[in-house]
């Protein structure tokens, strides 16, 4: 007898709940990066989906195995914690590369008001 053929309900439900919850979010995520136009658009899709959808799946893997193991399992959880830490600052590095490029070429993809750097207090008057 396998060790998932001793699985009972109670805890076989929660995990697929899950499973299925942290697999459609990340079709969601995949979807909206195949059909979202713009770069700045398809910043957004994939990282909610990176940081929901490994969550669900992080979350019954735990489950799962910790019944299995019969102890608790939670080295999951710090590779969950650092894939939910990075994503969102992977997302603002790639954003700010991506508006500094494009200011610098004057990209039409930016609406005018971000076309330029705005001026901070501590920033050197600009020269003429």
């Amino acid at each position: 007898m396998s060790p998932l053929q001793s699985v009972p309900l109670w805890l076989a439900i929660p995990v697929a709940f899950f499973v299925v919850l942290g697999s459609t979010l990340t079709l969601i995520g995949a979807l909206g990066f195949a059909r979202l136009q713009s770069f700045y658009d398809r910043l957004h899709a994939p990282t909610l989906a990176t940081s929901w959808g490994t969550g669900g799946v992080m979350i019954a893997s735990a489950l799962m195995f910790s019944f299995i193991e019969g102890r608790a399992i939670v080295h999951e959880f710090a590779i969950g914690f650092c894939i939910v830490l990075t994503t969102p600052i992977t997302l603002m590095m790639l954003g700010r590369a991506a508006l500094e490029r494009d200011r610098a070429e004057g990209s039409d993809a930016l609406p005018p008001d971000m076309r330029t750097r705005p001026q901070r207090p501590d920033d050197p008057p600009a020269q003429d």
